[in-house]
Parts: C-alpha cells; sequence; structure tokens
C-alpha cells in the first residue's frame, strides 16, 4: 500500500526583498493547503522541512517551484504513514541556518557539488587523499556518520567557524575536502567559510545525507540520520546497516534519539529500551527527580513550545 503522506526537505540561498511579506503570503498558502512544518524565511533565502498529503505536497512543490528566485532549488522527497509535524511554524530570521557567520556573501564563494554517485565512489575506495568533512553538530553525527568521515565537536553549527583554525591537525588544507550535512544547506556555507580560510580544494555534497540515502540506498553511512522533525532519526543504509550509537545511560549499543524527558535539560542523546527504564526517559538521576518532567512515550519526542510566538497572528483581519 502506497503512502498518503510526505515529507519535503528544501532550502534556496536567493535574494527575498520582503521577507515579512513573503512569510505572511507563504504561511497562509501552506494553511490553506494543510501543508505543516517548519519554515525559515530571511533575505538570503528559505530553508524548510514540510509535511502532508501527497497531493498537498505536490501543490507545495509547484507552488515554490513558481517563483524565479528559487530556480535552483531541489526538493528532498520522502514518503511516510502520517504527518510529521503537527503545525505549520513559519518565521523570519536573519539566516535560513545559524551559522555564527556574519558575512552572507560568503556563500559566493561556496564549494562545488559532488554528486551522491561520485561520493559513493569515494567512500568505496578510501581514499588517502580525500577527507570526508562532517559539519553537524555532536548529537548528530553521535547517532550516525559516513564511515572514516571528520567531526567537529560543536553543540550547534553557530560554532562551526570557532574550531576551523583547530582541525589542521586533523586535515592537511592542501588535500581535498569533500562537506557534508542532512540535507546540503550548512555545506553551502561551511564549504565557503572553509575556502575564505584557505582550504582550496573544497568541495559539498549535493543533497547532503538525505539526497545520497535516497540516490544510493545510503552504503556506508553507519547508523542513523538525526532529522529535525517528529521522528528525530530516519533510516538511510539500505545496503550495509551498523548501529553506532551508544545508549548515554547504560553505554549499550542504541539507535534511538531522544529529548531527557526533564525539560529543564532537554539534552539530546541515545537511550536504549534498558537505559529509558533507569531513569524513566531522563539523562540522569538529577533529571528524573527535576519538578519538570515530561512524560516519556517511549519516542523521546516532546513538542516543541512557541515562547509566544503565534503563526496564525499575521493572518487576523
Amino acid at each position: 500500500m502506497s503512502s498518503k503522506y510526505q515529507v519535503l526537505l528544501f532550502y534556496s540561498y536567493s535574494r527575498i526583498l520582503d521577507p515579512v511579506k513573503f512569510r505572511d503570503n507563504h504561511l497562509r498558502f501552506c494553511i490553506e493547503n494543510n501543508i505543516v512544518g517548519r519554515i525559515i524565511i530571511s533575505d538570503e533565502g528559505i530553508n524548510g522541512t514540510v509535511s502532508g498529503k501527497v497531493r498537498d505536497c505536490k501543490k507545495y512543490i509547484n507552488k515554490i517551484n513558481s517563483y524565479k528566485i528559487f530556480n535552483d532549488i531541489e526538493f528532498k522527497v520522502d514518503f511516510v504513514e502520517k504527518n510529521v509535524f503537527k503545525k505549520i511554524n513559519v518565521r523570519v530570521k536573519n539566516e535560513i541556518v545559524n551559522s555564527g557567520i556574519k558575512n552572507k556573501k560568503i556563500i559566493n564563494r561556496k564549494g562545488n557539488y559532488i554528486e551522491p554517485s561520485e561520493f559513493r565512489s569515494v567512500l568505496e575506495n578510501n581514499l588517502d587523499d580525500v577527507y570526508i568533512l562532517d559539519v553537524r553538530s555532536n548529537y548528530e553525527h553521535e547517532i550516525g556518520k559516513f564511515k572514516n568521515a571528520v567531526t567537529l565537536n560543536i553543540d550547534n553549527f553557530r560554532d562551526f567557524p570557532n574550531v576551523i583554525d583547530n582541525i589542521k591537525d586533523k586535515i592537511n588544507p592542501n588535500k581535498k575536502i569533500i562537506t557534508y550535512c542532512t540535507g546540503g544547506v550548512k555545506c553551502e556555507k561551511a564549504s565557503a567559510y572553509l575556502k575564505e580560510k584557505g582550504y582550496k580544494n573544497v568541495y559539498q555534497l549535493h543533497g547532503g545525507i538525505i539526497k545520497y540515502g535516497i540516490e544510493e540506498k545510503g552504503k556506508d553511512f553507519e547508523g542513523k540520520c538525526y532529522v529535525f522533525d517528529n521522528r528525530i532519526v530516519k533510516d538511510i543504509n539500505k545496503v550495509n546497516p551498523k548501529i553506532i550509537g551508544k545508549c548515554y545511560v547504560t553505554a549499550k549499543k542504541a539507535d534511538r534519539m531522544v529529548n531527557c524527558a526533564n525539560a529543564d535539560c532537554n539534552k539530546h542523546f541515545s537511550l536504549s529500551d534498558d537505559g529509558a527504564k533507569i531513569y524513566n526517559g531522563c539523562c540522569s538521576n538529577k533529571c528524573m527527580k527535576s519538578g519538570n518532567l515530561r512524560k516519556f512515550d517511549g519516542s523521546g519526542f516532546y513538542e516543541k513550545k512557541l515562547n509566544g510566538y503565534n503563526p496564525y497572528q499575521s493572518l487576523k483581519p
């Protein structure tokens, strides 16, 4: 039986002259067409993950493709059995991904694309003159990454610029570097920043982990891919999968990613079934005794509070 719902992952670095007006019109379209998810609008472009019924997602794709400014956009499409979001959230921010890089024009220096088929060849041949650089956060690469990838000790992508000067002991600046992330949006700026810092032979995996999973069945991606929706993690490798995540509580292998049930902590970590029983979905005994616990239902996902943000306020008459 075919899936009735889709998940769309997309981004585009494009000039949006009036982000607030665009956001209002875009939000209205999403509501009228039953699209839910998270979308960031900025004067530098759009970045989003949305879901809905197949027919509504098709309308959404057609709508985005109708804008000439998004002529480079590419949708990574996943089929699911139900919506992976509960509501629509379209917000205007300074950047479409928080990079910590103040110069937005740096995007013009981005690294050339490596297509998934060529990237697979690099992984299979274990080339000594190529570095595979994961630009994602700790909690993302700890649950899943490409084999032999160089990882960074960062809690958020905005920390990326601060660690680049300290990776020369891991990466020879004269060798080829291929950056990768979940869907590609981070690598656009990461690859550009590396070139700005003197790394000349810099490339990026086109479409990130998700596109690689779609086109190359995820071969040599170890573990699961962290995704920013209710699923938390997604299977990528259909060829030679393995578990690399370790339960934060028991240290046993685990490929389930959760948020700590203590709302004041909300730490991302891997959790096994045995570990979940010990602290009731929390990361520690201290958190389990917290007065701000959320009920652990096995998924480890808790709907984020919007901190007073009302996505419908701009639609009021």
